[in-house]
């Protein structure tokens, strides 16, 4: 469950450059640029996108302006980058279940 999201790769005229069209905004209409993963305090949908792509390897840094991810790759390979950036906004998986009151309250005390 969430907003499906259509991803669609796009080769650059740079070496090593790949970019991603969205079917959704994700910095409105301002731009974030990362060269290392955000902290865990930051939670835009940018920050959010940004730390699960470094995860993934191989990125030696993204911007995200409105609807477009660009990556500066370390390799050629794109395998699995526009699922991750598609499963952004997908929150609710068959077989999930739900946070209890105390574990959402514990995320916020520590």
């Amino acid at each position: 469950m969430g907003q499906p999201v259509t991803v669609i790769e796009k080769p650059s005229s740079r070496g090593g450059v790949v970019r991603f069209e969205t079917n959704r905004v994700l910095t409105g209409m301002g731009h974030e640029r990362f060269t290392e993963p955000p902290d865990r305090a930051s939670i835009t949908p940018s920050d959010e996108l940004a730390r699960r792509l470094f995860e993934r390897g191989g990125i030696n840094s993204v911007h995200i302006n409105g609807n477009i991810v660009t990556l500066d790759m370390s390799h050629a390979d794109t395998d699995g980058i526009a699922d991750i950036i598609a499963d952004l906004y997908t929150y609710w998986r068959p077989g999930m279940v739900p946070p209890t009151d105390e574990e959402i309250i514990a995320q916020f005390e520590e």
